[in-house]
């Protein structure tokens, strides 16, 4: 208690709670205007930015889920084809060199050079890819952790139909989940469909979609320390500060 005070009068805590209070967002045309600018302004590359948001979702993970919370159990990392897929891909790999067993579930793999690469960099680090969806109760039994990284912030209803398994898996086990930036299957601009999936952890990246005033789970960290000071400034997202070297902040 008396560290936590000293901190407190230090200022160590008192602008994280500011800037979360005031912290804006994102409807879905600020974030795709937003990720325009950093390509086209900035000069971003998608991979750089994929690069980054994946280490973003690991260590936000590897926060929260220890191994000894997972009893040593794998996590199964569940990829849709876009971007929130790819974020998957690299956040596996991530967790790979973290020391935690990973197997990748890629049912609808996107045919171009950069997944291509992201998948190849996966399995030569050992990671095991699913020919198919395992049951519920093999999930139950075998992982203590499922990523979902299926959907990102550009998806639009409905879901379509080869995903809709996957989506009732998440929606329907017991093992705890963590969504990539969108809980899959959401409406990314409002409350989540009756009977969608109702992750236990939710990684936003770059700043929470206005969908993530609805999430209700334990777990709410803010990834993706790339956006310039200017593009920070000019949409007014009033981001949290960063504390040292961190490259996550927890919201929740």
């Amino acid at each position: 208690m008396h560290l936590f005070l000293s901190q407190l009068k230090r200022g160590l805590f008192k602008t994280g709670v500011r800037n979360i209070t005031k912290m804006k967002y994102l409807p879905q045309d600020v974030a795709i205007n937003i990720d325009v600018e950093l390509f086209n302004e900035y000069k971003y590359s998608v991979d750089q930015l994929m690069e980054l948001a994946g280490l973003s979702c690991a260590t936000a993970i590897a926060k929260t889920y220890s191994l000894e919370k997972l009893n040593n159990r794998s996590v199964l990392v569940c990829c849709g084809p876009g971007n929130n897929g790819g974020d998957g891909l690299v956040c596996a790999r991530h967790l790979k060199l973290f020391g935690y067993n990973c197997d990748v579930f890629y049912p609808k793999r996107t045919d171009k050079p950069l997944y291509h690469n992201l998948t190849h960099q996966c399995v030569a680090f050992k990671i095991n890819f699913l020919d198919k969806l395992p049951s519920k109760t093999d999930v139950e039994n075998s992982y203590g952790l499922i990523v979902d990284a299926l959907f990102g912030f550009s998806f639009k209803p409905p879901i379509r139909d080869d995903f809709v398994p996957i989506i009732d898996l998440l929606r329907t086990t017991i093992t705890p989940v963590a969504s990539i930036d969108i809980p899959s299957g959401w409406n990314v601009e409002g409350e989540p469909k009756e009977g969608g999936i109702r992750p236990e952890m939710l990684i936003s990246l770059t700043a929470p979609k206005l969908c993530a005033k609805n999430f209700s789970g334990k777990y709410h960290f803010l990834g993706g320390r790339f956006i310039p000071p200017e593009l920070e400034k000019k949409y007014g997202l009033d981001l949290p500060k960063y504390q040292g070297t961190e490259c996550v902040i927890s919201l929740k």
